[in-house]
């Protein structure tokens, strides 16, 4: 089985070339089985390859190889995609199963972060999402030094200098606004930012009036780096890693404490369980849907073998193995599995439809364990309050929600 992987930028004629060259290496395995294996895996990856004339956007994955099914047949098998977004690994393995591990990275942490590394030579506007860097934007700026021409005023040659640094400032200011301001929202477009910079440049752009508000609220750090430019990102991007790590970590601390704070107040605006989050989902209730990322839960569709009618449980792991759960309770009729499927994947499927935003939490927080063990690692805030229990066990198309609690 051979895992390719393209970054964006790649050239496809290289690694067709680096292909060729592995065909050649093949060619000399002892065990023929072995041989036939990694060569039709080659030509498969160079034929799929013929299809792409570069290497799209966001970088190239290619899996291919031959797996053997359930049944003991062989089969080929061939994926080949463009990443959600941006992949900054290279890899070509091959092995006796596919490598994904890369995959993994994608699908950690998509918050954006915003960097305005500024010295006395110049500004580099970049973003950092995930593992990937991008620089929007950089200029350089030529300020007078603090020496004055000779014959020249030097209080007047002291105002000209002020006068630039200044507009410097001002036009650092007006360019943060239009990269990291998305202006169909009029709201931020990063989850944060971060100034760095060798000179005092920073300090004065955060402590600055023409410095926008909506950017100021969102200033994690303030770092002093070594260089300007490229090198000064990277060196603030190593600089702010357990800063950026921790983002994630004090949103969900916020999310949960708003929670809480619901609950404290006894406001109504509230839910929690498997059961009354989900009717109050049907509603149209609930704002913010919070689940653990981790919740053991699976969503059975069961079909009542004798009468025909749909139930819908909610099961964990225990309840899993009990047959009971599995029978009609009045006629002891069989129900028939339908379909099953994580209540997880069924959220992360289905928020849209109920109209509300979807938050996974980790138990890593005090906050988020207190919310995993003490209200079973499911709940919502609502858009107004609700008494779920004055609403009888019907919900309004007849479906019947067992409670899994």
């Amino acid at each position: 089985m051979i895992s390719l992987i393209m970054p964006p930028r790649d050239q496809i004629s290289r690694v067709t070339k680096m292909l060729g060259d592995e065909f050649g290496t093949a060619s000399n395995i002892k065990s023929r089985v072995n041989r036939q294996s990694v060569l039709g895996a080659i030509t498969s990856a160079q034929q799929r390859l013929k299809l792409y004339n570069k290497v799209p956007p966001n970088g190239l994955v290619l899996y291919t190889g031959t797996i053997v099914t359930e049944d003991g047949k062989e089969k080929k098998v061939t994926i080949d995609f463009e990443p959600f977004k941006p992949i900054n690994a290279s890899l070509y393995l091959c092995d006796n199963k596919f490598h994904t591990e890369a995959l993994n990275e994608l699908l950690e942490s998509d918050d954006k972060f915003g960097f305005i590394v500024m010295d006395g030579n110049g500004t580099l506007f970049g973003t950092l999402s995930g593992n990937t860097r991008e620089v929007l934007h950089k200029f350089t700026v030529d300020l007078p030094k603090k020496h004055g021409r000779g014959g020249q005023s030097a209080l007047r040659f002291a105002r000209l200098r002020m006068e630039k640094r200044h507009n410097y400032v001002r036009k650092t200011a007006e360019l943060a606004t239009q990269f990291f301001i998305n202006p169909a929202t009029s709201q931020p477009n990063v989850s944060g930012l971060i100034l760095a910079g060798s000179a005092d440049f920073k300090t004065e752009l955060s402590q600055s009036d023409m410095f926008d508000p909506r950017l100021q609220a969102k200033i994690l750090n303030v770092v002093d780096v070594s260089y300007g430019g490229e090198n000064g990102f990277n060196q603030a991007i190593e600089l702010s890693a357990e800063i950026l790590s921790n983002v994630k970590f004090i949103q969900e601390k916020r999310l949960i404490g708003k929670y809480f704070e619901e609950i404290s107040q006894d406001t109504g605006k509230y839910v929690f369980g498997v059961d009354d989050t989900l009717k109050a989902l049907e509603m149209g209730a609930v704002e913010t849907l919070i689940v653990w990322e981790n919740l053991d839960i699976n969503r059975y569709v069961l079909k009542n073998a004798t009468t025909g009618e749909i139930v819908i449980k909610h099961l964990n792991k225990d309840q899993d193995t009990d047959q009971s759960n599995f029978r009609d309770p009045a006629t002891s009729a069989e129900l028939e599995v339908q379909e099953k499927m994580p209540l997880l994947e069924w959220f992360a499927n289905e928020y849209k439809r109920f109209g509300c935003s979807l938050e996974f939490v980790t138990n890593k927080s005090q906050e988020g364990s207190q919310f995993c063990r003490g209200f079973g690692g499911i709940g919502g805030i609502l858009r107004y309050q609700l008494d779920i229990r004055s609403f009888d066990e019907l919900s309004d198309d007849g479906e019947v929600y067992e409670d899994s609690d």
